[in-house]
Parts: structure tokens; C-alpha cells; sequence
């Protein structure tokens, strides 16, 4: 798998463990939302630390491999952008929220912002 990843450029090794990052780090702040409403707030956040511990064990090496690329700024708002794309599909189809325009002009904010963090 090492060879694999090296095979990879730095910025798709980075999105893809960034993505995998953002599906743990939603279900870790959201789903218990949906799975634990009924459960006392401090057994949710356990849980959800415990979530959060798979979010970080794939955050952290993405960070470091797209530190070798791209600069921090870079780095957060490539973080935004997948965090609203996993978020968006995660509330319509898990938590049964309504489609909301917001998300449309949230994600061009973030475009816009893309825009100006990687510029030449």
C-alpha cells in the first residue's frame, strides 16, 4: 500500500484522506444527533471522542503530506471545501434535513475562497 500512495500525487494522497477525515469528523460532531437523542449528552460526546480519535488518525497524516505542497491557508480551505461537500450530502440523506439554497451559496463562498488561497 506504501508503494500504492507514493504512486499517488501529494495533492490526491492529501483530498482522499482529508474526505475520509471529514466522513469520521461529521458523524463524530452529527451523528449522534440522529443515533443518541435520547441518550445523556456526556455518553454522546464519548462516543463521538471516539469517532473523533479515526477523524484525527487521518487528519493529521493528510496534513502533513499536503504541508509538502501546498501551504497552511492552502491546506484549510481545501479542509473547508471537503467538509462542506461530505456535510451537505451527510445532512440531506442521513439526517433527513431539506436542501437548502444556503448550501449553494455557502459552497460558492468556499469556491471564492479556493479561488484566492491557490491562485499563482
Amino acid at each position: 500500500m506504501n508503494s500504492l500512495a507514493q504512486a499517488l500525487p501529494v495533492s490526491l494522497q492529501t483530498a482522499l484522506l482529508l474526505v475520509a477525515s471529514n466522513v469520521f469528523m461529521t458523524f463524530a460532531w452529527y451523528g449522534h444527533l440522529k443515533n443518541m437523542a435520547s441518550k445523556p449528552w456526556v455518553m454522546a460526546a464519548l462516543v463521538s471522542w471516539g469517532i473523533a480519535l479515526f477523524e484525527y488518525l487521518l487528519q493529521v497524516p493528510a496534513n502533513r503530506i499536503g504541508a509538502t505542497q501546498f501551504n497552511v491557508g492552502q491546506l484549510k480551505v481545501m479542509q473547508e471545501v471537503i467538509s462542506l461537500s461530505v456535510f451537505v450530502p451527510f445532512a440531506i440523506f442521513y439526517l433527513g434535513e431539506p436542501f437548502k439554497l444556503d448550501y449553494v451559496w455557502a459552497a460558492l463562498c468556499l469556491v471564492g475562497a479556493a479561488f484566492f488561497m491557490f491562485r499563482g
